[in-house]
């Protein structure tokens, strides 16, 4: 058969996208029977909780309209009667799927069904458009909506899409389609159902938490996105890359987002919060702390004559171009300067990365080092080559006289900001002039921040991202 013989076709208005905490204000429901007998039912529902400003403007649900409708406990039966039997359908669905079993699970019960989503029907039946949201498919098929955001309005206009369908396609195109559109993502087992799909699709941070957010655990993981819905999808995905992320997954049970303007929005707030939080399974950007530059002793005749300069919140100004590369480990600076060596036939032993024996270093002996370890040159020769050396390390300069303002803008959800940063120091975000205005009144001390730094240095490498900057007064 090309779509399943008996459809409840529903669509849910309600407080805001999260299954657990928000609420249902509104049920439509319009069940297909297999001998094409078609019944509609709709009721609005008494959430118990405020309806959020935004949300009345968006629906036109107000508090008014819903302090006299019935609460779910009241219709819950008559609500499984009509979804009984059926296959649940809705678009987007598994977020009204998600509302309805977390209702059920409320009202002191259990509800399972087969579903079938519509959006992954669309994009399964037209590939090759890039938008499948209802607005798209009332525009490009005509679909009837008498109500758009009501709930029956929204779940007649569902059905009308359905019978196009069956009426474009022949059986087997749309019978595969179909099963593609019904095959049930993966999803963490303690992850309530409705948590994945409720998630926004622009730019952002996720945390993965093990336990309700809020207390004294640690989260799980940190991540970021462009497309925080589809990003947190692709860890589940039945494929997990290694163990070490099952392991995780098993453990989630909620999953926290933060949207940003864009995508540096998400990169300096991941580096941020990975630092302040020091998630579980994060291997990247948990260190930083201990950032260590370089800085060549003058004059100095026994090694070494290298020091490690602590970098990690001071102020870019105060080092005066003496300091040279921004390390995350002894290890990394070691090794940067063991191919500065090679490179310039240094004495590892005058560097200090090698003890030494009191005569010529091993790599003189393997004709590596130019011989300032056995007396072949002086320590100035050798210093001089070194500061030539230790010159390709040192930090791009900041290439605007103090602060600028790098705005960034999501057209989706209409957010904005700037990040106002000055020799490569955030000095802090804002979203509005004002807010701009009131940060650099404050004049925030510079804070060097490796990983902050990095993400910059790549990020205004770009023309099209350095032609955005604007200079600050």
């Amino acid at each position: 058969m090309s779509l399943p013989e008996t459809l409840a076709v529903i669509d849910l208005e309600t407080t805001g996208a999260n299954p657990v905490n928000d609420r249902i204000t509104e049920i439509g429901i319009v069940r297909i029977e297999a001998d094409g007998h078609v019944e509609r039912w709709s009721t609005l529902v008494d959430p118990g909780i405020p309806i959020p400003p935004t949300i009345q403007r968006f629906t036109g649900i107000t508090n008014a309209m819903v302090a006299d409708a019935p609460g779910f406990d009241a219709i819950a039966d008559t609500v499984r009667a009509r979804l009984d039997g059926a296959v649940f359908v809705a678009h987007n669905a598994r977020f009204d799927y998600g509302f309805i079993r977390n209702a059920f699970k409320r009202h002191g019960g259990t509800f399972d069904a087969d579903v079938l989503c519509t959006v992954k029907l669309s994009r399964a039946l037209y590939p090759e458009h890039s938008r499948h949201g209802l607005d798209a498919l009332i525009a490009r098929h005509g679909l009837q909506c008498d109500a758009r955001h009501r709930a029956l309005g929204d779940a007649e206009a569902v059905w009308h899409f359905l019978r196009i369908v069956r009426e474009a396609f022949d059986d087997d195109t749309l019978a595969a389609a179909t099963a593609r559109a019904m095959k049930r993502p993966s999803r963490p087992p303690l992850l309530a159902d409705g948590v994945l799909e409720s998630l926004p699709a622009g730019p952002g941070v996720y945390l993965f938490h093990g336990a309700q957010p809020g207390n004294d655990a640690l989260p799980l993981y940190i991540g970021k996105s462009r497309n925080l819905r589809g990003r947190v999808a692709a860890h589940f995905s039945a494929d997990l890359r290694d163990g070490r992320e099952a392991e995780m997954a098993r453990q989630i049970q909620h999953v926290e987002v933060i949207e940003t303007a864009g995508e540096l929005g998400a990169l300096l707030l991941e580096a941020t919060l990975i630092k302040d939080r020091r998630p579980r399974y994060n291997r990247a950007l948990r260190g930083g702390t201990d950032a260590k530059g370089l800085r060549l002793i003058p004059n100095r005749r026994k090694p070494p004559v290298i020091e490690r300069v602590a970098l990690h919140g001071g102020d870019p100004a105060e080092w005066d171009d003496t300091v040279s590369g921004a390390f995350r480990s002894k290890r990394e600076s070691d090794n940067a300067l063991r191919q500065l060596a090679e490179r310039y036939r240094l004495c590892p032993v005058r560097l200090g990365i090698d003890p030494g024996t009191g005569g010529a270093c091993l790599a003189h002996q393997i004709k590596r080092c130019a011989g300032v370890c056995a007396g072949r040159e002086s320590p100035a020769e050798h210093d001089r080559r070194l500061a030539h050396a230790l010159a390709e390390l040192r930090l791009r300069s900041w290439p605007w006289p103090g602060a600028v303002g790098i705005p960034e803008f999501d057209e989706a959800s209409g957010r904005s900001a700037v990040h106002v940063v000055d020799r490569w120091c955030l000095l802090g975000t804002t979203g509005d002039d004002a807010s701009l205005a009131e940060l650099l009144a404050s004049r925030p001390p510079r804070r060097f921040d490796l990983d902050t730094f990095r993400i910059l240095d790549r990020w205004l490498a770009s023309d099209a991202h350095r032609a955005r900057v604007r200079a600050l007064d």
